[in-house]
């Protein structure tokens, strides 16, 4: 029996390492690490330019609700396009081809601040607001696929949960450096975007480095290992979206999985949307308290005020989703089974709500916003995975893509409808915004009751 090195040894502290794979594994959570390093240092920024993106007739939270929903539909585009250059080229040059445009992209971004964004307000936030959500297809989410190539299934099995902890401390390190810098004024605003270019290269000659060592054929790593399903080609039968659509409709299982996925994305998204718009007021009153009178200084003021605000949020985000992945999650499935992991999100988002709609200051929004994207990206993180064991692969194949991109995005439309009838027709008060979600909330709930009880029939049948 070959021993282990001294790396391997220390390695095993936290997964099951086998010899010879301590220096793949390090350089794989080094890598997601950077990445994510670099997502979070430069996504704070984009709230922070939308802010001043002001349209006339528009208030922020329109311009925000709007852009959003705008990202949503772009994404559906460039998935598709994205999935045809996979073809064409190995996940290693197309993971380095994507982050060097992505490089060049925030570089070009850099050169137009300040003065050209003060003059194109509308136009550049917006773009900045689209291409972010490139950036998370075009170099965060292909990583995991690359993971594919480097990993068999027993050794994904051993190694992704550990190099998953490299991508959550890459995020609480970026969104913590971005309050740090920014929140205390040691750095622009601007350099962020040349700041996260660093770690970019290096994760770029890391992918390199470890394509060298042992990059398998594409295609040995499977859906329980990625977390993404097969090609077309490997799956028998229709396997279109629209297809997966289709079977949704007949399932009373993946119906009620689109309605709870449905009701997550709506409400998460009107209360990121509500979070917004209190950060805004309260940055607003700020500004009155100081005399701040001069347009430009004015629009510098609410978009550092915002990357600053939520480089803090996303920081205690993935510090607590951290926590509770790393000594929950695994315990709640144990002991409370399925119906604890999937209730638990709606449960704190219904005390959430509830909460904000009687108290609908900055202070208590962003904790209790805090609670629940903490939880989501964590507890209920885990409740997708479980929730898809029992089922059939044709139910797995062509109903989940389906459920993940068409109900996704018409709960980010009906987001920018919520905000759209709510502002321009109703104009609603912020705490009645909140009140609504709580509705929202109840429905979400109901559903997920409901397929707790489909889960266990589906789960029992397949015994």
């Amino acid at each position: 029996m070959t021993r282990l090195t001294t790396t391997e040894r220390f390695l095993c502290l936290f997964t099951e390492v086998r010899s010879g794979e301590g220096a793949t594994a390090l350089m794989m959570f080094a890598n997601v690490f950077l990445i994510l390093l670099a997502y979070y240092l430069i996504k704070p920024l984009r709230e922070g330019w939308i802010a001043v993106s002001d349209i006339e007739g528009l208030s922020k939270m329109e311009v925000k609700a709007y852009s959003s929903f705008a990202q949503s539909l772009v994404l559906l585009f460039v998935v598709g396009w994205y999935a045809r250059l996979s073809e064409r080229w190995d996940r290693g040059t197309l993971f380095s081809r994507a982050t060097l445009f992505c490089i060049s992209n925030m570089v070009i971004f850099w050169f137009l601040q300040p003065d050209f964004f003060i003059a194109k307000l509308p136009l550049t936030g917006i773009l900045y607001y689209l291409w972010v959500g490139m950036f998370g297809v075009f170099v965060v989410a292909q990583f995991w696929t690359f993971c594919a190539d480097v990993y068999t299934d027993e050794r994904g099995k051993r190694m992704l949960p550990f190099i998953a902890i490299g991508a959550t401390s890459g995020a609480v390190a970026g969104s913590w450096l971005v309050d740090r810098l920014v929140g205390s004024g040691i750095v622009s605003i601007e350099s962020l975007l040349l700041i996260a270019t660093v770690p970019l290269f290096v994760s770029i000659a890391l992918v390199h480095k470890v394509e060298q060592r042992e990059v398998h054929p594409a295609g040995l790593a499977d859906e329980a290992i990625t977390g993404k399903t097969p090609d077309a080609a490997e799956v028998p039968g229709e396997t279109s979206i629209w297809s997966g659509a289709r079977l949704v409709l007949v399932s009373r299982f993946l119906l009620l999985a689109a309605l709870v996925t449905l009701f997550t994305n709506w409400v998460n998204t009107n209360g990121e949307n509500l979070l917004f718009r209190v950060v805004q007021e309260a940055l607003a009153t700020q500004a009155r308290e100081q005399v701040i009178s001069c347009e430009r200084s004015l629009l510098e003021f609410v978009r550092d005020g915002t990357t600053a605000f939520y480089g803090n949020f996303f920081f205690w985000v993935n510090v607590v989703a951290l926590l509770l992945q790393a000594f929950v999650a695994s315990r709640l499935l144990k002991y409370g089974g399925f119906a604890a992991i999937l209730l638990i999100l709606p449960v704190i988002a219904l005390m959430s709500y509830s909460v904000m709609a009687l108290l609908p200051v900055l202070a208590v929004v962003k904790v209790m916003k805090i609670a629940e994207n903490a939880t989501d990206y964590s507890l209920n993180n885990t409740s997708r995975h479980v929730l898809w064991l029992p089922v059939s692969s044709a139910m797995r194949f062509r109903g989940k893509p389906a459920i993940d991109t068409l109900y996704v995005r018409l709960g980010d439309g009906l987001a920018a409808l919520t905000v759209l009838i709510g502002v321009q027709l109703l104009a609603l008060a912020t705490a009645t915004f909140f009140a609504f979600n709580v509705l929202l909330v109840l429905c979400w709930l109901v559903a997920a009751v409901m397929l707790v009880k489909e889960h266990r029939r589906s789960t029992e049948a397949a015994v």
